[in-house]
């Protein structure tokens, strides 16, 4: 039996469910193994943008056909019953994407439950710890210019009533 390399990444590669991939299995996870987290979760970060996007501009457009459909003049009973329909579609268009929508916000709430919560406290406490240094860096310099400032200026001053 082959032994499989260690997997070295942090995203989870779901194998247990069917998939509508025509490349076998084997190249599949081979192929997953070469992406590194960081490039999987941007790709990831993108496909979900353009899945909210996707149906943002579904919403938009429908709305948009609906006040052209809405407006009103003269029009025979046949022209009425057809905006009727289409307005009946565009409606039942939007219901889908905010269907969807609602689906996809369910989706990220549970990923961002289920995620790593320790990893992001470290991560938290990694950047809260630079950002002290930085902060703790900056007072030191404006300190030392404080006094460079200081001793400059009594010089000066010490110079200036020498000098009377």
């Amino acid at each position: 039996m082959m032994q499989r390399p260690p997997i070295a990444t942090d995203f989870a590669r779901p194998s247990a469910l069917p998939t509508a991939n025509i490349r076998s299995s084997q190249q599949r996870s081979a192929a997953a193994a070469d992406v590194n987290s960081e490039e999987y979760l941007s790709r990831l970060e993108e496909e979900w943008n353009l899945k909210i996007d996707e149906q943002v501009l579904i919403l938009v457009n429908n709305m948009v056909d609906l006040v052209d459909l809405a407006k009103i003049g003269n029009k025979d009973q046949f022209r009425v019953s057809q905006e009727a329909f289409q307005a009946e579609l565009k409606a039942e268009s939007m219901v889908h994407a905010a269907s969807s929508l609602l689906s996809l916000t369910h989706s990220l709430k549970l990923m961002l439950l289920l995620s790593d919560e320790r990893e992001i406290a470290q991560r938290r406490e990694e950047e809260v710890k630079a950002l002290r240094q930085e902060i703790d860096g900056a007072k030191a310099r404006a300190i030392d210019l404080w006094k460079e400032l200081s001793a400059s200026g009594s010089s000066s001053s010490l110079d200036s009533n020498h000098n009377a």
